[in-house]
């Protein structure tokens, strides 16, 4: 039973984070790829059939295939990526009163993200 219910939490979000990387395609301010990756995690993880989908799509395909298969994250992926963190977590640290421990957490957060990012190949090695 908890197997089943997983499997349908986890479809949902893979649905979902479809959703969202689907309209990252049209708005420049929505990232695509982690969406993408996500979704195709929780595929894999709930029906083959979708996971398989999302592998065979002409879009997004290539996308997780070179995460999958060699770590690769495009330029275009990384910039968005990165001006998204910076902004949202800028606005975080000026404007929500938080306890500063928080701050330095989500700073730290935010830097981790960033520098794996940075480490990620963008092209695939031939």
């Amino acid at each position: 039973m908890i197997n089943k219910s997983r499997k349908a939490i986890y479809l949902s979000f893979g649905i979902a984070f479809v959703i969202l990387a689907f309209i990252g395609i049209f708005l420049p301010l929505i990232p695509t790829t982690p969406f993408l990756l996500l979704s195709a995690y929780f595929f894999s993880q709930s029906n083959e059939k979708y996971y398989q989908w999302l592998l065979d799509h002409k879009i997004f395909g290539p996308i997780i295939t070179d995460w999958n298969k060699y770590g690769v994250v495009s330029v275009k992926s990384k910039i968005i990526a990165i001006s998204m963190i910076v902004a949202l977590f800028s606005y975080t640290l000026i404007y929500v009163e938080v306890n500063p421990t928080i701050k330095v957490i989500v700073s730290l957060i935010g830097i981790g993200v960033i520098v794996f990012l940075l480490t990620r190949p963008s092209k695939r090695k031939l």
